[in-house]
C-alpha cells in the first residue's frame, strides 16, 4: 500500500492557511517573489524532503515530496514558486562529487542557498532540447567557458545556484545526439555581471520567468 503521508498533509495545510489569497493577490500584482511562504516551507523542511538525512534533509521519497506540493496547491497556494527546490537537487545528489554534495545539499536543506533555477530551454529549440546551443568549452584546466541563451529560466533572481544544461561536444561530432551534452552548476552570485545576464519575461502570471544570456561566462 502506497504511504499517503497524511501527517504530512495535515502539517503543510497548516502551514498555508498563514497564506490566503489575500497573500497571493498581493505578490501576484506586485509581481513579487513570495519569499515568506518560500521561507516557512523551508524552516519546517518541506522543502529538503528528499535530501539525504546526512545531509540535513528527511530522506523521504517522491511520493511524500508528491503530497507536499499536492497540498500547497489544494490550500490555494503556490508551489511553484519553490517546488524546482525539491528535485533539481537530485542531479547533485546523483551526479555531483562528495565535495560539492558536502558543501551545497546541508545549506540547501537549511535555506542558506536556493537551488531554485534549471537553464534548458532555449529560444532556437524549445522542447528540442538535443538542439540546444549554449556550449561550453574547457578553458585550460580547471574550468570552462559558456556562451549562449535561455528562455523560460523561472527563478533566476531568486536562486543562488543554477543547474545549467550545454553541448561540449558539438553536434556534428557526436555518433548520438543525446551525447556531447554536460550539466554545470552555476553560482549566480559570482556570475551575474561576469558574463552572466538575467532579464525578466512579463507573462500574464506571477512565475518570476526570465531569459539568460551567457557571454563568455567562465564557471570552475
Amino acid at each position: 500500500m502506497v504511504e499517503m503521508y497524511e501527517d504530512i498533509r495535515d502539517a503543510v495545510a497548516k502551514l498555508c492557511a498563514d497564506f490566503p489569497g489575500e497573500y497571493w493577490q498581493e505578490t501576484d500584482r506586485e509581481r513579487a517573489y513570495p519569499t515568506e511562504f518560500v521561507k516557512a516551507l523551508t524552516d519546517n523542511g518541506y522543502l529538503s524532503v528528499l535530501i539525504p538525512e546526512e545531509f540535513g534533509g528527511s530522506g523521504l521519497g517522491i511520493t511524500a515530496a508528491a503530497a507536499i506540493m499536492e497540498e500547497i496547491h489544494k490550500s490555494g497556494c503556490n508551489g511553484a514558486a519553490c517546488h524546482a527546490q525539491m528535485y533539481t537537487m537530485g542531479s547533485v545528489l546523483r551526479h555531483g562529487s562528495d565535495a560539492q554534495k558536502e558543501l551545497y545539499l546541508p545549506k540547501i536543506a537549511t535555506g542558506e542557498l536556493r537551488l531554485q533555477a534549471f537553464g534548458v530551454t532555449e529560444p532556437t529549440s524549445g522542447t528540442d532540447t538535443l538542439s540546444l546551443r549554449t556550449t561550453a568549452f574547457k578553458d585550460g584546466n580547471d574550468s570552462y567557458v559558456v556562451n549562449g541563451q535561455k528562455i523560460w529560466t523561472s527563478r533566476a533572481e531568486h536562486s543562488d545556484l543554477m543547474l545549467l544544461l550545454a553541448r561540449t561536444t558539438p553536434l556534428d561530432q557526436v555518433e548520438k545526439r543525446t551525447h556531447g551534452l554536460s550539466v554545470f552548476l552555476v553560482d549566480m552570485r559570482d556570475a551575474i555581471g561576469n558574463g552572466l545576464e538575467i532579464k525578466p519575461i512579463r507573462t500574464m502570471i506571477n512565475h518570476a520567468t526570465t531569459e539568460i544570456f551567457f557571454d563568455n561566462l567562465k564557471i570552475p
